[in-house]
């Protein structure tokens, strides 16, 4: 073989190389990607179906409902224009309580309801998700217009 044909071959093998690579990069980015949205976005389709992804905001005074196996949990994280339905199955976080701010990872159902496989919990008084707080005062700001 001649020395140029061995220098293609060498360097057909080593950009077939990285382009393996490369795909199997992506692929492991786009499995790992999860978005944030708002109950106001989930509510009118925005969300990904099929997909994992977060929903952030507030959990709706009153929705907490624990089932009989002590593990299942129902219910609902509002931006306070949308309210979505979520259940989950495991323990919750400490600081996890009607009315505090939350973001849950998880599929929506083709039932409507959110299944969380995740739940987090605000770390104090006054901390709220970025995105989370972003979305509520977006919220209120277009509740007010409404009612104006």
């Amino acid at each position: 073989m001649k020395p140029r044909s061995k220098r293609l071959m060498l360097l057909g093998g080593a950009v077939a190389l990285l382009i393996g690579a490369v795909a199997l990069v992506l692929t492991a980015f786009q499995e790992n990607l999860v978005f944030f949205h708002t109950p106001t976005e989930v509510a009118e389709g925005k969300a990904p179906t099929g997909r994992t992804f977060r929903i952030g905001g507030l959990v709706e005074p009153g929705s907490i409902k624990r089932a009989a196996d002590g593990l299942t949990v129902q219910f609902a994280i509002t931006d306070t224009a949308k309210v979505i339905p979520v259940t989950y199955k495991g323990s919750l976080p400490d600081l996890f309580s009607e009315g505090k701010g939350a973001v849950v990872q998880g599929k929506m159902g083709a039932d409507g309801q959110f299944a969380a496989s995740e739940v987090l919990a605000k770390h104090d008084e006054n901390y709220m998700p970025p995105e989370a707080q972003h979305a509520v005062d977006q919220a209120q700001k277009t509740a007010k217009t409404v009612k104006q």
